[in-house]
């Protein structure tokens, strides 16, 4: 069995100890802030972002992959904030098969005020992560990226 190339592995490493030190952190200011767990605001960003033209709302499986999610993970977490009444389902008027979710007026003002909670939590993580000198290029091009939208 080959092991793989030291530096691959530790970029790896390196970008998993990001992704779970952001998460964390994102998920405790959400909950506090707004009973809301990183996963169920990315759900609504996502959702809310959806428009009537061509390809405009997102089937149960675009949705699961968008939020990184088996797609019965993603059933229960929609069924969730269904619950909340943070989502509504309705069934596609061109084909009967497909349901689309769309984010109800509790939940748009929920997600406007767990934005600010979230966009500072993001800044918090990231100039955290930074000061460790094996995670900062990875935080640098995660700034980057963000600078180009």
């Amino acid at each position: 069995m080959t092991r793989p190339e030291p530096v691959l592995a530790q970029g790896w490493c390196a970008l998993s100890a990001l992704h779970g030190r952001i998460e964390a952190h994102l998920e405790r200011a959400l909950q506090a802030e707004h009973e809301l767990s990183v996963r169920e605001f990315s759900v609504l960003d996502v959702l809310s972002a959806q428009h009537d033209g061509e390809g405009g709302h997102f089937r149960m499986n675009q949705l699961a992959d968008a939020v990184v999610l088996s797609q019965s993970a993603t059933t229960r977490l929609v069924s969730r904030l269904e619950d909340r009444g943070l989502l509504s389902r309705y069934l596609c008027p061109t084909d009967r098969r497909g349901i689309y979710t769309d984010v109800t007026e509790a939940g748009l003002a929920l997600l406007d005020k767990a934005r600010p909670t979230n966009d500072t939590a993001l800044r918090q993580a990231l100039d955290s992560a930074g000061q460790r000198a094996e995670l900062a290029p990875l935080v640098a091009a995660v700034r980057a990226t963000g600078a180009r939208d």
